[in-house]
């Protein structure tokens, strides 16, 4: 059970996080020896961070290339209405689509903001015209084709907060 009461993050807890953020499966030897712990308290180090939510889940990054998950879409949504009931109608459909990696409630002319990843421009029409525009009140969208990703990162720097 998550606590809202969190151990403060000391400069080995950062290590941890940065080392596991980076390389998911080390073992718990690896790990410790490269944190200067033994086993034991470095795997209740690990332990406490995943209790207190710090550490959410573990997961392979795959390229999406190898997949053919050539075409990476950026989408916002504007919505007819803005009210608490429009939002949760919106955030509960979008959350059944497949492609869409991403969605964020975010503030400007949009409501929304997607990541989608897909196979190619077909399946991108598919996605917009049969999906997302019949999503529960989607006034009108706005689509951004990426044609290069310079830079795509999953790991968050971990530093001495506040």
């Amino acid at each position: 059970m998550k606590t809202n009461k969190t151990k403060k993050i000391d400069r080995i807890d950062r290590n941890i996080l940065t080392i596991l953020q980076q390389e998911g499966r080390i073992s718990y030897t690896e790990l410790a020896d490269r944190v200067g712990l033994s086993t034991t308290p470095c795997m209740e180090r690990v332990k406490r961070l995943e209790r207190d939510g710090i550490i959410t889940g573990y997961r392979a990054t795959v390229n999406p290339e190898r997949l053919n998950y050539n075409l990476l879409v950026f989408v916002e949504i504007a919505l007819s209405y803005q009210s608490p009931d429009a939002f949760e109608r919106f955030s509960h459909a979008v959350r059944t689509l497949p492609y869409v990696m991403e969605c964020h409630l975010v503030s400007g002319d949009a409501d929304y903001l997607l990541k989608a990843r897909l196979h190619d421009m077909s399946q991108y029409r598919e996605l917009l015209g049969d999906m997302l525009l019949t999503l529960p009140g989607v006034k009108n969208s706005k689509s951004y084709i990426v044609m290069e990703e310079i830079k795509e990162e999953s790991t968050l720097p971990v530093e001495i907060s506040g």
